[in-house]
């Protein structure tokens, strides 16, 4: 079985919006997955847990670091060579 978006979802949300909005907009996530799982007459398909993270590396990157800084870290990014 794959990740669970929606929880990850709320617990992201709620660190920043608090925990009411976080619970109105995954109940909205929800409503557009089940509207558009009845007009396409398809199955729900998990995408897993990382799915936007793979969609989006920089964005990521991006939002860590600041989490990082924010703590108080200094950051600073090299490339890692994939072909070792």
């Amino acid at each position: 079985m794959g990740g669970q978006p929606l929880p990850a979802q709320y617990r992201r949300l709620a660190g920043r919006r608090g925990k009411k909005r976080a619970i109105v907009a995954v109940g909205h996530t929800m409503l557009v997955m089940m509207y558009h799982m009845l007009r396409d007459g398809v199955d729900y398909q998990e995408l897993g847990h990382n799915y936007l993270d793979k969609l989006q590396p920089q964005r990521l990157t991006r939002y860590l670091v600041k989490r990082l800084e924010s703590l108080g870290h200094q950051v600073t990014l090299s490339p890692v060579d994939r072909a070792a």
